[in-house]
Parts: structure tokens; sequence; C-alpha cells
């Protein structure tokens, strides 16, 4: 039987409307209605097409899929969804993304369902968070720093580098994946109900420096903003918290005293050019250190003007230098993971892909972020011919025709 919310589930993970679908199935948009609300089945031409779509096997719609069978019940609140962007949340678009985690959700069950955890240092860190938040009576910024410097301490960041943010982030217990999210969003993250913490990166990235300041600001909002229904809040509330977050990256990134050390050799102080050692050093954006500095009273308010002016006449705004050298930290977490489940005999990659999840590996890429290649690897078999496959040959006697 022809299974619609299925086409439901994936339509809204892919971010189509049904008018879109129906554009690219050459159907109205009601049968496609039709077809998810069970109404209709689809002719198999229409399957075919549904496959190609969302690489997915024919199969894939006749039986119940993986978020049916293995998805943790409203486990993803999309109010809980916090974006690195310059828009408010578009209803639809948050729609999107938490469908995403939850099939993004529903894999990590899958690879890890056999595999002990270690006690994640991100939860007793967010609970010390909380602890110290709901007690102190400091003012709101020195709350933010003083969480971004137990970040740095309880994460293992160290106070010399960010070398190994990502690493030492996901290790924490943090799940961060890459997306083509789109242009008006470079990141966003979330908790899940039973406190797994996501954070899902914009792929189109063209620096290694931005990538870790939406790393460090995405680690902000989980910290600051446990539990905020981000979808209420109105544009003012939204641009307070987006505040508190840049200033939380700002501080992970760049820790106060080592930082305030590095600036006494800054030659110029308002001149970009200079700072390009601290930048290899720290792998951040000169226009972070700027507003860095300015925030711990190094930089006055107009040496910061004349210094951003600078930016901006350089044409530094758009790409830094370093840019195109400083390597691009990519998510390793999930690949180690699926390595190991695989290596010990634990899950059965191929099987995962062409029976349980009856999918194609684009999909796995789609949703996952890792390259293709990744996933294609584990899809070669190799036939083993065993000593019970094969038969003994009688001895010839000489003279006896073939």
């Amino acid at each position: 039987m022809f299974i619609g919310e299925n086409i439901t589930n994936l339509r809204i993970m892919h971010g189509y409307s049904r008018k879109q679908l129906s554009e690219k199935l050459g159907v109205t948009e009601q049968a496609v209605w039709q077809y998810e609300n069970a109404y209709t089945s689809p002719k198999m031409q229409i399957v075919n097409e549904l496959k190609q779509i969302f690489s997915v096997k024919s199969k894939y719609f006749y039986s119940e899929d993986i978020l049916a069978r293995l998805a943790t019940p409203a486990n993803v609140d999309v109010m809980n969804i916090a974006y690195r962007s310059k828009v408010l949340n578009v209803i639809s678009k948050t729609q999107t993304e938490a469908k995403h985690v939850e099939f993004v959700d529903t894999f990590v069950n899958y690879i890890t369902a056999k595999v002990s955890l270690p006690t994640l240092k991100i939860i007793k860190l967010r609970d010390e968070v909380i602890e110290y938040l709901n007690h102190t009576e400091d003012d709101r910024t020195a709350q933010i720093y003083h969480v971004a410097h137990l970040a740095r301490q309880r994460l293992d960041l160290g106070q010399s580098n960010n070398d190994d943010l990502m690493f030492l982030i996901e290790k924490s217990g943090v799940f961060i994946f890459e997306k083509a999210i789109g242009e008006e969003i470079d990141a966003y993250s979330l908790w899940t109900r039973n406190d797994r913490a996501y954070i899902i990166l914009g792929n189109m990235k063209r620096s290694a420096v931005r990538r870790n300041f939406d790393i460090a600001h995405e680690l902000g909002h989980l910290l600051l903003h446990y539990r905020l229904e981000f979808t209420n809040l109105d544009r003012k509330e939204h641009k307070q918290i987006e505040n508190e977050a840049h200033l939380f990256a700002g501080a992970l990134l760049l820790p106060e005293d080592e930082f305030s050390l590095d600036m006494q050799d800054i030659s110029y102080i308002t001149n970009p050019d200079d700072y390009l050692d601290l930048k290899k050093k720290w792998k951040t954006s000169l226009q972070v250190m700027g507003y860095r500095a300015a925030h711990l009273g190094i930089m006055s308010a107009k040496d910061h003007r004349n210094f951003y002016a600078a930016l901006h006449r350089k044409d530094y705004l758009k790409m830094e230098p370093l840019d195109d050298v400083i390597p691009i930290q990519k998510p390793m977490k999930m690949k180690s993971i699926i390595d190991f489940v695989s290596k010990k005999g634990l899950v059965d990659i191929t099987h995962m892909i062409e029976n349980d999840w009856k999918a194609e590996v684009p999909f796995f890429h789609h949703m996952t972020g890792i390259d293709s290649d990744f996933f294609q690897k584990y899809m070669t078999r190799t036939l083993d011919f065993g000593i019970d496959n094969v038969t003994k040959i009688p001895e010839r006697i000489p003279g006896d025709s073939i």
C-alpha cells in the first residue's frame, strides 16, 4: 500500500511546497495533496519521478519510513531552533530545518544504537551554566564573558589558539553537520527534547574564520539560550539574542588575557594588516578581532571606527587576506562513528542504506552533508567463493571427451 506521509516527510525536509513538488512531477497541486493524504495512489511513472527527486528507492513509498519506525516522538521542537541569520525565522524554513534534524536525529539513533557513549561534557557544561545564570548578580555582559571563559576551560580549548575548535566541540557531545541551507541563513543550532545538541552549518562558507565564528556563535546559543522559544521573538528580541551570541563568540575565540597580551605587539592599532599574524594564530577574522579589542577597551571607539573604515577601504569586508589559505575545518565525528560501527560489525552500512532506509547514497549526502564517496565505499561488495560454493570436479579419465 502506498504511504502518502512518506512523501510529506521528504517534501518538507527538502523544502518543497506542494506546488513546487507538483511542478517537478508535472501534476496538479491537488494531486500531490491527494497522494499525501492517501486519497489516491500515484501511478508508477510518478513513483519513479519521486524516487529520482528524493534519491530513494521505489519501495520507500510502500512501507513505513524510518521516521515512523525509529524517530523519537516530538523530539525536535521548531520553537527551539536558533538561527545564525540575517533575517527573522520564516515558519516554512523553520519547519524544513526541523524535519531535516528529525531525519538526522533518527540517523544518529540508528548508527549509535549499539554504541555506549561517555557522559557528555556539553551536558555538564550546560547544567553548570544554567546553575550560574540562575544565581549570579553579574550584569549580562559579565555573564556572557564568564560563560565563554568557562566553555574554553571545560571543553579543553586552551588559551593559545583555536586549531581544534570543531574537534573539541564535537568531542564534547555536540553533533555538527553541514547542509546547503541557503544564503540567508549561516547556521543554526538546537537541543532536542532528549538533550542532544546539534549545530548545522551552511556548507557555502568562503573561509575558515567565518565558519569558526558560526560554530562559536551557535555554541553560545546552546549554552546561553537553552529552551528559549526563538520563533516567538520579535525583531528587537531577536537582535538582542543574536548580539549576545556574537559577544559570546568573540569572547570564546579570543580569550581576554592571551589576546590582550597579543594586542601589545600591534604597532598600528587601526591598520588591519598589522593583525594578520594574529589571524593565523587564532583562526579568527580581522573584523572579530577589532570588535573584541573594542569591547575589552583596548581600542577606543574612535580607533575602532578608523579600523572598520580601513577594512571597508581595503575591501576586506567581503574577503580578507588569508581567507583562501587557512584550511576550513570539517565535521568528523559522525564519519568516525560510522567507520567504527562498520569495522566492528555493529552496523552493515549497505544493508542500512538499501534495506532499512530504502534510499540511495545521495539521500545520505543531502541529509548529513558527508560526501557521497564516503558512503559509496561501503557499497562495494566482494563476492567470496567459500569452500561451500565449490563443487569437487571428478578426475578425468584419459580418452574421455569433454
